[in-house]
């Protein structure tokens, strides 16, 4: 992975508490908007945890592809997962 790992694992290790956290509020029953406001909060951290690794991957493994001549599947698996993320 070419994306800053610690800065990744930190993400998803708070991202992890998030849910942890959510868990507990749904267990106590707790209000609807706030839970529903801590799980945007965590998709928030995924999100940019994932695009901060995509946009990693296509500055390197993307770019060393289009170096060459041959067809390209380190593009297209770039590309599909763009089309994962965009609905």
């Amino acid at each position: 992975m070419k994306a800053d790992r610690a800065r990744i694992a930190r993400s998803i290790k708070i991202a992890r508490g998030q849910l942890d956290g959510v868990l507990k509020m749904i267990e106590e029953d707790r209000y609807c908007v706030d839970i529903s406001n801590q799980i945007m909060a965590t998709q928030a951290i995924l999100k940019n945890a994932n695009r901060e690794i995509l946009y990693a991957h296509i500055r390197s493994c993307v770019r060393e592809g289009l170096q060459t001549e041959e067809p390209n599947p380190k593009l297209e698996e770039a590309l599909s997962l763009l089309e994962k993320l965009i609905p």
